[in-house]
């Protein structure tokens, strides 16, 4: 790859102007230039909604699937061919609301699979219901009494689940999110990192201004191991909002502890099948 417009695959994205999911989607392309991934090396899995829509945006192998339905579809990718960089993205909705569930399970399985949540605290792409990260009492077009339930710390609950790379970072802090963002595409694991986004259609109190006047960067002055330590730093969230790597751990991949596929992958044995005999 010549330059990182070299992932670009000629599709305009179909988000609003000034979404920030550009800023994501720029910081990812460079993230992926500066890693010298080729195209080829990477499987992008996403759900619905708008941030789902990235592998559309993206020359690299794609799949777009079902609503929250993500993390699953990766684990097989990740499981049939695990030396591919398996990537999923999805939004606040998508990841905490309809894929819950499949989170849980990605914290205790560990597949070797980086997720990036794009949280603007809405549905964006139904027009700005209450999310999982809503913050409470906050009034929308379909919650005109207020949220009526309390937001999900997603720091809080991967640290608890000793997700083996836990961050969060700005959409818009470019140079901090891609830093970020190589990080967790070369963590062994599975690596969440939480994204702060605006969103300018739905979401006007967490605008630009607001995050700028809230993160800051901070240096990860405890061992990153350290679950007691992180569990506590991801409590802060409101005056002053941290940015950066909260927890990490070396624990084994869910691959690794398959014996089948340990040293060899799936796709590359004698007896998988010819993909091609599945296609009428």
């Amino acid at each position: 790859m010549q330059s990182y417009k070299d992932f670009d695959n000629g599709i305009s994205p179909a988000w609003c102007p000034g979404c920030g999911n550009f800023g994501i989607l720029d910081a990812f392309k460079k993230a992926l230039f500066e890693l010298k991934l080729d195209p080829h090396e990477i499987t992008l899995v996403s759900g619905i909604g708008q941030s789902s829509k990235m592998p559309h945006y993206l020359k690299c192998n794609g799949f777009n699937g079902l609503h929250g339905r993500s993390l699953p579809v990766a684990t097989g990718v990740s499981v049939a061919n695990h030396k591919q960089k398996v990537i999923v993205f999805g939004g606040d909705g998508d990841t905490y609301g309809e894929g819950g569930n499949h989170l849980l399970h990605a914290f205790r399985r560990n597949p070797n699979i980086t997720l990036f949540v794009h949280n603007n605290e809405v549905y964006g792409l139904t027009k700005g219901q209450a999310s999982p990260t809503t913050e409470f009492g906050r009034h929308t077009k379909a919650q005109p009494f207020g949220a009526l339930s309390e937001p999900l710390n997603p720091l809080a609950l991967a640290i608890a689940m000793d997700c083996s790379f836990v961050a969060r970072s700005f959409s818009g802090r470019l140079d901090h999110l891609k830093e970020i963002m190589k990080m967790a595409i070369m963590h062994e694991g599975f690596a969440l990192v939480d994204i702060l986004q605006i969103c300018v259609s739905f979401n006007k109190v967490n605008s630009f201004d607001w995050y700028k006047n809230r993160i800051y960067e901070f240096s990860a002055d405890y061992e990153l191991n350290d679950k007691l330590k992180a569990f506590e730093k991801s409590q802060e969230f409101g005056d002053k909002i941290p940015l950066g790597v909260f927890y990490s751990n070396s624990r084994p991949t869910f691959e690794k502890n398959m014996p089948v596929i340990r040293d060899n992958t799936l796709v590359s044995m004698q007896n998988f099948p010819d993909i091609k005999s599945l296609i009428c």
